[in-house]
Parts: structure tokens; sequence; C-alpha cells
């Protein structure tokens, strides 16, 4: 009920001020469980693939965004909520594993499942590696990934500002993928990244992002070092 809700309060919203535009929705299946992998730009990725798709999906999300006290997040927080997005406490050793058995269990319970890929906002605009969360999910599960690619999201709202921008907002979702082949051989560490890899150059191909074969953790790392380097 509150996720209808949530749908009939920000859909007249949303459409107005950012007229997002979504192509490939005939990819999502009628029923059953998938997981949809999705670039990463903003935190407002979260509001928006969900908002503009028929079937609720579940995403996980840092708890800080459901925590802050700034008022724009503070409102984006309970879109959230209302729209039944995950929580996630990173802090912890057993954080990723806790994540992946909750998504597992939805997808075995028939739902949708979003999740990014990269593991956190891209620092740039530019597409970073997957980490393996996403082959083990599909190869656990048995089940299709689909890659969808945000776009104008970082336009919208980029990393370090607090107040929306208006700006087009596209989702772009492609064809599903299958593994039944990497299937066979169980989720070993080099069938999780074979199908990682797969999935990140399908989001590449829907996005037009320049790919980066680093993780963007990494990349965010350098970058907080340069600035705090004398000179920097």
């Amino acid at each position: 009920m509150k996720y209808r809700t949530s749908r009939l309060l920000a859909g007249p919203f949303l459409r107005s001020l950012w007229r997002p535009r979504v192509t490939g929705a005939e990819h999502i299946p009628a029923a059953g469980g998938a997981i949809l992998a999705s670039n990463h730009l903003s935190i407002v990725d979260s509001v928006f693939l969900p908002f503009m798709l028929e079937r609720p999906l579940t995403f996980a999300a840092k708890s800080e965004y459901f925590t802050s006290k700034r008022p724009s997040q503070q409102l984006i927080a309970a879109y959230l909520r209302a729209t039944r997005q995950l929580s996630v406490d990173r802090a912890g050793a057993r954080a990723a594993q806790d994540m992946l058995d909750a998504a597992l269990a939805l997808l075995r319970a028939g739902d949708l499942f979003g999740i990014y890929p990269e593991g956190t906002r891209s620092p740039d605009g530019r597409l970073y590696r997957g980490r393996t969360g996403v082959g083990w999910l599909a190869l656990q599960s048995g089940l299709p990934v689909i890659p969808v690619a945000m776009i104008g999201t970082d336009q919208v709202l980029p990393p370090g500002h607090t107040i929306p921008r208006f700006h087009q907002v596209q989702v772009r979702i492609g064809e599903p993928l299958t593994f039944e082949a990497l299937r066979d051989a169980g989720p070993t560490a080099r069938a999780r990244r074979a199908v990682t890899d797969e999935v990140m150059t399908a989001i590449q191909s829907l996005s037009g992002q320049e790919y980066v074969p680093m993780y963007a953790s990494v990349r965010k790392a350098q970058l907080k070092g340069e600035a705090a380097a004398p000179g920097g």
C-alpha cells in the first residue's frame, strides 16, 4: 500500500520536473524474480529506477541514505523507505554477504532486486569495474540479469550536492542475460568474475560511458589522497 501511495504522490512531481523516459521496459518480466544491474551516478538512481517500473523493485541502499539530516536527503530517505528499499550497514565485516543473502531471499520469493555492481557512485561519470556480488547472485539464484543504464541523474543531483537540478532523466533497459554454461561450474571466483564482466559490458553498451578497469572505491581513495596532498 505504501509503495502504491508513494508512486501516486511522487509521480506527477517527478514527471513534471525531470521528464523521465524509459526504453526497453518490455525486458522486465511480468512475474518472477530477476536481477536489475545498473550503473550508479547519483543517489537519485534509487528513486527514478523503481518509479519507472510497473513492478516493485528493491535496491540495497547504504544506511546513511536513510538517516541523513539534510532536508533534501530526508525526502529521498522517505521515498526509499516507502518503496521498500533495503537499508544496508556497510561498516560490518559481513555487511556485503548479509546484503547478498537478503537479496537472494527476495529473488527466490519472486521479487525484482536491483544492484549497482560498481559498489558505489561513480566519482566522475565514468563506468568502473564491477564487483562480483552480481555474479554471485546470478549463479546462486539461476535468474537472469537485466542490464540498466541511468542517464542524466548525475546532472539532477551530483555527488556532494544537496539541491536537485532540473535535467531530463533517461532509463535504458537491456535484454536479459543468462549464464547457464557458467552456472554448471558453480559460483566459483572465476565464474563470478566472468558473469560480472559480461554484465558491465552490457551496461556500457547501453550507457555509452567510458570504462575504467579499476574499482570506483579505489579511484575515490586516489582523489581523496590527491586533494589532501600539499598543493592538491
